[in-house]
């Protein structure tokens, strides 16, 4: 797959880097290339994202970094099985269970949330730093409502991280995920308020809650551009009405008023 000529490779993290340091110096340089690429496109084109991580992952299936990220295309691209079986390899090399949250929700994707819930029950979760725990919350939530189980979702998102007034990087989704379960369960006053709660924490606009929050609201939205045609065509409409009060028929060469020699 092509590499644009702004990617070096020198973009990736620096344990990534290190990591590649194991391969020769230009399969490294090529590697690293196509990591760049998945990092780069993961959010607005994941298959691209994936066919980038599948270069990598021929040149390279020994190096964890490189199993992970393709881990991470593959989720993106919803290929949950693929995912799952890069994340455990990963997993296998490094030991590390930062990974255990996105591979329950992989279970998730694959029709089992029990498994999920399996999992956020698991001695993994207690080996998780806060960020982790966190998102395997909002999976086991996930996972509850996947099974109808709507009370038992919202009771697995009420938190010591959910009742906290700071803001954290996991906070709007937290908040937003317990607004949009309440919405679900019919308790719109409540949801509303977590709805807002939610956009005061979303520094770098990470959901559409203030979309929910004015839907919730009835706050509809016009297309400026839309207004703008129909303006246009109000005047256009004008003008037309104005050109028949003059005697011009508003088509050129047809009318006392335009010479067809001018109509360039």
């Amino acid at each position: 797959m092509p590499i644009p000529e702004d990617v070096t490779g020198e973009e990736i993290d620096k344990d990534v880097r290190q990591e590649l340091q194991s391969l020769p110096k230009t399969l490294a340089e090529d590697v690293a290339k196509n990591l760049v690429m998945v990092a780069r496109l993961i959010d607005e084109d994941p298959e691209g994202a994936y066919g980038y991580s599948r270069v990598a992952l021929r040149l390279a299936s020994r190096v964890a970094a490189v199993r992970e990220a393709a881990g991470f295309a593959a989720y993106a691209s919803q290929k949950y099985s693929e995912a799952l079986a890069e994340f455990r390899a990963a997993r296998r090399m490094t030991g590390n269970v930062d990974l255990w949250p996105v591979m329950a929700d992989c279970e998730r994707g694959l029709g089992r949330p029990e498994k999920a819930l399996d999992m956020a029950g698991a001695p993994e979760v207690h080996k998780l730093d806060k960020a982790g725990q966190v998102e395997m919350r909002l999976v086991a939530a996930g996972a509850r409502r996947d099974m109808g189980q709507l009370d038992a979702a919202i009771v697995t998102l009420q938190s010591p991280e959910l009742a906290s007034g700071s803001v954290q990087p996991w906070t709007a989704r937290l908040r937003y995920a317990y607004a949009d379960a309440l919405l679900v369960a019919g308790r719109d006053s409540e949801a509303r308020e977590w709805f807002a709660k939610a956009v005061e924490a979303d520094r770098d606009g990470s959901t559409d809650a203030s979309d929910r929050l004015a839907e919730l609201d009835g706050v509809e939205f016009t297309d400026a551009l839309d207004e703008s045609g129909a303006n246009d065509e109000t005047d256009g409409n004008a003008e037309t009405d104005e050109n028949a009060e003059n005697g011009d028929n508003g088509v050129t060469g047809e009318s006392g008023n335009a010479d067809p020699a001018d109509k360039d």
